[in-house]
Parts: C-alpha cells; sequence; structure tokens
C-alpha cells in the first residue's frame, strides 16, 4: 500500500537510473574548481591518469596536514607580546602613599605592650603573623579586660599623623601642597596618607625632572614601634601606586632612612591581558567597592566576605561596611579564619579560574632610588635656626623625597592573539588556493556533491529493504481451529 507508492515514487523521481548517475559524476569533475579532478575523467592515457591521480592525492593530503596543522595552532590559543613606548606632552602624576616606620606615639604605649601584639593581629590579615605562645595570656588578660576598646579609633587618634611639625616642606610642580591634600588611609604600617588620591585634582607634569617634593620630621623621640627596644628603625616608607588602587606594602614599599634625601626616578609601564583562553584575563570581573579592577583589592574584598560570613563583623583594615570586630572577635575568629582561608585556598590569585585572575589592564610604576646624605653643613645651619632644633635632631630626623618622570613617556606591553579567526580563514584558504586551486565556492560544491550521493545511498538502501508484514486484527481474521488442520493438511 503506502510503501509500495513510497518505493515507486522514489524509483521514479528521486533516484537517477545508473546511466544518469554516471552522467552526474561526470559533469561535476568536468565543471568543479576543484583543479586537477577533470584530468582524472577526461585522460584517456592510463599512465597520465595515474601521474594525476598522485598529483590530486598528493596536494590533498599537503592541504590537509597543512590545514590541521593550522587548527592545531590556533587552539593551543598562542599570543605574541608587542611593547610601545609613547611620548606625549603631559602625563598624569600617580598616587604615593607614606607611613611612618614608627606607627605609635609613644606616650600612648608606653604601658601597653599588647597594643603591638594586637595590631600585628589586625595586620596578619593583609600578611601572616606568627604570634608566640608567650604572649597569649597577657593578650587573654587585657581582651577580656577592655571588651570595648577599638584599635581602630587607638590607632587614628595615637598613631602617626601628619600636620606642619611631621610634613615640614610639600611642593608639587612648583606650587605648595599642604596636609589637607593628603588622605588618611590605614595599612599595616598604621596611619598612612596617600598624595593624589582618587585623581582628585587630575595632577600632571609636563616637564620630566619635576615633580613631587616633600620633607618630613619624622619626630623620633615621639613615635616608636617596639615596646622594648623603642625604634629600631627609623625613616618613611612610602609606596607608588595608581589614584585608583589602594597601596600595597608587602615587599613593595621603599624605604628612607633619617638624615637622608631620596631621588625617585619613576616610569609608567602599562599592562594589556589577553582574556582567557589566550591570557589569564576575566573582563567580566568587578570590584564592589573600586572601580577599577585589580588583584590586590580583588583578595581584600573576597578575605571581607569570608570573614564577614565565618565571624558576623568586618576589619576595619579591610573594605566593606560591616559591623566593626572588637578585639574579641579579632582574636577568637578573624585571626583563625584568615589562617583558614590562606590553608584551605579559598582565596587565590593569578589563573583565569582562580577567584582573583590578572587584570586586563594594569598600571605599574617602575622606580629607580639613589640617596645622598640630608644636607650640607649650611644647610643643617639653617633648618637647626629654622626648626630651632639641634643639629644632631635634624640628621636624626629629617627626610627629604623627590618624586618625578624619568621622562614624558609610557610604555604599553600588549599581550596580542598571534592568530585570530579572520587571520585562521586566509591561511586556510591560502593552503586550499595554493595547492588545489580550490575556494569557499568548492568546499560548497563538494558538500552539495556529497550530500547528493548520500541521499541516493539512502533511497538505494531503503528500495532494498524488506517488505513490511501486514498485521491484521486477530478477532476478524484469525483463522478457526478446522482452517488450521485443513491448511496443515494441504501442507
Amino acid at each position: 500500500g503506502i510503501l509500495g507508492k513510497i518505493r515507486l515514487c522514489l524509483t521514479k523521481k528521486l533516484l537517477p537510473h545508473l546511466e544518469g548517475r554516471r552522467r552526474y559524476h561526470e559533469e561535476f569533475a568536468s565543471s568543479t574548481s576543484f583543479h586537477g579532478v577533470h584530468n582524472l575523467v577526461h585522460t584517456q592515457s592510463r599512465a597520465r591518469r595515474a601521474l594525476w591521480l598522485l598529483i590530486v592525492a598528493g596536494c590533498l593530503a599537503v592541504v590537509v596536514w597543512q590545514i590541521c596543522s593550522r587548527f592545531i595552532y590556533y587552539f593551543s590559543w598562542p599570543t605574541t607580546t608587542t611593547v610601545v613606548v609613547q611620548y606625549v606632552e603631559n602625563i598624569k602624576f600617580p598616587a604615593v602613599t607614606f607611613c611612618n616606620l614608627n606607627r605609635f606615639q609613644a606616650h600612648a604605649v608606653s604601658n601597653l605592650k599588647v597594643i603591638f601584639l594586637i595590631w600585628n593581629i589586625v595586620s596578619a590579615i593583609l600578611k601572616k603573623f606568627a604570634m608566640e605562645d608567650k604572649y597569649s595570656q597577657e593578650l587573654n588578660d587585657f581582651l577580656l579586660g577592655n571588651q570595648n576598646f577599638s584599635i581602630k579609633e587607638f590607632t587614628r587618634k595615637n598613631g602617626f599623623y601628619l600636620n606642619s611639625s611631621t610634613l615640614l616642606e610639600c611642593d608639587f610642580f612648583g606650587k605648595p601642597c599642604y596636609p589637607q591634600d593628603f588622605e588618611h588611609v590605614f595599612t599595616e604600617y598604621g596611619n598612612c596618607f596617600t598624595f593624589n588620591h582618587n585623581n582628585l585634582s587630575a595632577r600632571r607634569v609636563s616637564l620630566s625632572g619635576r615633580g613631587l617634593h616633600l620633607l618630613f620630621d619624622v619626630q623620633q623621640d615621639k613615635f616608636t614601634d617596639e615596646p622594648t627596644l623603642g625604634y629600631t628603625d627609623a625613616g618613611i616608607t612610602f609606596v607608588i601606586h595608581s589614584p585608583q588602587e589602594l597601596p600595597r606594602f608587602d615587599g613593595l614599599g621603599l624605604l628612607t632612612p633619617v638624615g637622608m634625601h631620596a631621588q625617585v626616578a619613576i616610569r609608567q609601564l602599562k599592562s594589556i591581558i589577553q582574556e582567557y583562553p589566550w591570557g589569564e584575563c576575566k573582563p567580566d570581573i568587578k570590584l564592589q567597592y573600586r572601580k577599577i579592577y585589580n588583584t590586590n583589592g580583588c583578595l581584600l574584598e573576597c578575605k571581607a566576605r569570608y570573614i564577614q560570613d565565618w565571624c558576623g563583623c568586618l576589619p576595619f583594615i579591610l573594605p566593606g561596611n560591616g559591623t566593626e570586630c572588637d578585639l574579641l572577635k579579632f582574636y577568637k575568629c578573624v585571626y583563625p579564619a584568615v589562617y583558614d582561608i590562606e590553608i584551605k585556598g579559598l582565596c587565590t590569585v593569578g589563573t583565569h579560574n582562580s577567584t582573583c585572575p590578572a587584570p586586563c589592564e594594569e598600571t605599574d610604576y617602575p622606580t629607580t632610588v639613589t640617596y645622598s646624605n640630608f644636607g650640607g653643613e649650611k644647610a643643617i645651619k639653617y633648618f637647626s635656626t629654622k626648626l630651632k632644633k639641634s643639629p644632631e635632631y635634624i640628621r636624626q630626623n629629617l627626610v627629604r623625597i623627590d618624586i618625578k618622570y624619568h621622562d614624558l613617556s609610557y610604555k604599553i606591553t600588549q599581550q596580542q592573539k598571534a592568530l585570530t579567526i579572520s587571520e585562521l580563514l586566509s591561511e586556510v584558504g591560502g593552503q586550499l588556493g595554493l595547492f588545489c586551486g580550490a575556494s569557499m565556492i568548492t568546499i560548497i560544491e563538494l558538500l552539495e556533491y556529497i550530500f547528493t550521493n548520500f541521499c541516493w545511498m539512502c533511497i538505494f538502501l531503503l528500495l532494498k529493504a524488506p517488505e513490511m508484514p501486514q498485521w491484521n486484527n486477530p478477532s476478524q481474521n484469525q483463522p478457526t481451529r478446522k482452517e488450521k488442520k485443513r491448511g496443515i493438511q494441504e501442507c
């Protein structure tokens, strides 16, 4: 019935006769733009036909090999790095954060040795600190008796301060600057102060060799950092960073001891990293409290989230708007939580699958620092008279820092794709054209030829399929017992 009609339709309309199929193959070989194929059909000489068969097969093998190698190379996600030096008429000045190596006022911590232990616990959030067991009982006693004590407010009030007595001179590109031009920020050094924070004034310099000029008085007699030894180090530590980034001192801070003049020459280096899988960047990652993504800010926000979930509070040294942790929570919960975060690798940095992958764009400021002794005899006498201090005090407390650009240029290091999609298609097309004279139209012709032959094969297999058995209703067509016996006897 229906199957027979389908077979008849396929035989008459869709499946050509053998002669028609042979003619189709000859026409395809004669008209295709795949060079060399028509020579296999129209050449009468067997030797020449064999030669052309070898040529076509060889060229096809080379094409397949070249195309496969190009695809393998593309899916290895190769990159190239280019370095470009761009010269400009003026250039943005970076942010600079300054800290005193002696974090606390001496009179405030003279009887509070435990304050340094507490601050070490606080700063352990940024840098791991191993506390000795011999201080644990003393710390426990202090915590139980001073539960309302705020290390944040204590540090703000009794840490290093920046005013006219500690910042004696400030000059930026020929214009005076003042302590109010600096923004207060908490770091592992306690109270620190950032110049040119958040690009508020969009400060720029248009001449190399000129920039920020500062003269500090560290006041060693008023500030200390170790309750037993007093000031073990004396001077100013500072870090140069992008105005949109938080300062990071662990291993990156520059030190200027007292009685020294530091000449700091900086360069601007911009790095552009490709997104995964070519590079380790993920452009969709954003920070909650900073406009520009960077790994240090991401790492701090990651720690803040875990600590707030575990302890129900937020350390003031981390970004966020949560409830500030008291001392007991710092010691009992925050400190162990930071240890767990590091041991379990909950906040990782670097690769694309880490918590904080590499930024897509980053600005660094490589520095070159040279030092000289601060002031000659006349300069020492001048400052001694001006500040009404002894020459020895001038040598033991004053620090001069000059920060300037080496030249008005910045270097761009850009990671680029070694092979793009368009270049891959161009190389594939070039290989096809060179060895086979083929193009995209040729590929479409081959696909059409293969599809047509595939359809003919399916029709041929369908026509050769056995007929379906006719299943009837057993209640209407089931033979009786007599008919069964008669059929058996006839058989």
